[in-house]
């Protein structure tokens, strides 16, 4: 009858619109409106809305978290923040520093005084290491005994003495807490080969970023790109301060804090030409969110729990 084909078909439908909401909360489907819940004078409202502004509602193809999982790998990460980058490309045009920061926690910098072992003292050996975060923060500062004795402190670069030595800790022991904060992290340093070799270890070249090799900062400075700038003369033309002064040696904090003020500096040009230069991306495997999901709607890609209960 009429009304039984009426009851089968409001049935139907009920079971249609519970699947509907579980796809919705899901992020399978948009919210449903239904036609003539809004006036035409609203629809042309939230249209001026969308076309008001870019800042306001990027481009669907743009919406990018600002943060990476820990595992991310060098190249997500630099192609990440190439896309973050093209979001204040265009008609917009502004970029914000401080929202291309992808996780700050992912950034350290290091540098390491070194004394002289060996025959008349020529091997450089780790006897201070210093680490900081993406704010300059000091999250390791420890004094090093050398595997072998010390035949030279070279105290007026390294600023280590004798009396220094009292209290550091075995070399072993001191490279297996500062692998441990470098490991999956983007390390910054100048010049910072030099401290990877005192600490006998070898950084992902992805994951390391030497000031020393900064084009982006000799060029801001003024210097000839091939020349080699020391982190005083940088410190001294674009952070405009006085570092590695006086002949009580450098500070290993001082120059470690430095040398990621100066990446904070150049960050987002860095970033961008890294990205530029890694090879092309794959095709992503995930499917495509514009496509036609109304194939959803269907029973076979309904769970088996829900199936039941709304028979």
């Amino acid at each position: 009858s009429p009304q039984a084909r009426s009851k089968k078909r409001s049935r139907k439908h009920q079971r249609f619109m519970a699947r509907r909401a579980v796809l919705e909360q899901k992020g399978l489907l948009s919210p449903h409106r239904h036609p003539g819940s809004r006036s035409p004078e609203a629809g042309l409202e939230a249209h001026a809305e969308l076309t008001e502004s870019c800042d306001k509602v990027p481009k669907a193809k743009q919406n990018v978290s600002s943060s990476l999982s820990p595992s991310a790998s060098p190249d997500s990460i630099a192609r990440h923040h190439s896309v973050l980058l093209s979001q204040g490309n265009g008609s917009c045009g502004r970029v914000r520093t401080s929202s291309l920061v992808l996780r700050p926690g992912k950034y350290v910098a290091i540098d390491c005084e070194m004394v002289g072992t060996g025959p008349q003292g020529k091997l450089s050996e780790l006897a201070r290491c210093s680490v900081v975060n993406y704010e300059g923060d000091v999250i390791y500062d420890k004094y090093v005994r050398p595997e072998l004795p010390i035949v030279d402190y070279r105290t007026r670069w390294s600023g280590i003495t004798k009396q220094h030595m009292k209290n550091a800790i075995p070399f072993k022991a001191a490279q297996a807490e500062i692998l441990k904060i470098l490991k999956d992290k983007i390390v910054v340093g100048h010049a910072i080969h030099n401290d990877f070799q005192a600490l006998k270890y070898f950084h992902p070249k992805d994951r390391t970023r030497d000031t020393s090799q900064s084009p982006a900062l000799k060029k801001r400075a003024g210097l000839p790109i091939r020349a080699n700038v020391s982190l005083k003369n940088l410190a001294r033309h674009l952070l405009h301060k006085k570092i590695q002064e006086g002949c009580k040696g450098h500070s290993s904090v001082e120059d470690a804090q430095t040398a990621m003020e100066l990446y904070r500096l150049v960050e987002v040009q860095w970033e961008k030409q890294l990205a530029h230069s890694l090879p092309p991306r794959p095709p992503s495997p995930v499917t495509d969110p514009a496509a036609d999901s109304s194939q959803y709607l269907e029973d076979q890609y309904w769970p088996t729990d829900l199936m039941a209960s709304s028979l």
